[in-house]
């Protein structure tokens, strides 16, 4: 039986995992994008980015384009297959309530 992950379950880190796991595996959001796209200030985002960065479910990457620093972010395979275990355990208290 899949578990729920008491990390991923708060409401901001499950948009930061569910935007993450909507783009293919190999690509990287930048920061201000999803700021903007989960309407999410630098500080929340950051402390959240934090927390899912020391599970080991998303890599952070800061580089400088045109001497100007940018910071990405990817879900690694350990975050997928977390979010994936979160989503069916969240199915399958969804459908014990349906039967």
């Amino acid at each position: 039986m899949a578990q729920l992950n008491t990390l991923i379950h708060q409401p901001v880190r499950l948009k930061i995992m569910s935007s993450l796991m909507s783009i293919d595996a190999e690509e990287k959001v930048d920061f201000t994008y999803l700021k903007k796209v989960l309407e999410l200030t630098d500080g929340n985002l950051g402390a959240h980015l934090s927390k899912l960065e020391e599970a080991g479910y998303i890599k952070i990457e800061k580089v400088f384009v045109a001497k100007k620093p940018k910071t990405y972010i990817s879900l690694n395979g350990k975050g997928r297959d977390a979010l994936t275990e979160h989503i069916a355990a969240l199915q399958q208290i969804v459908k014990a309530i349906k039967d």
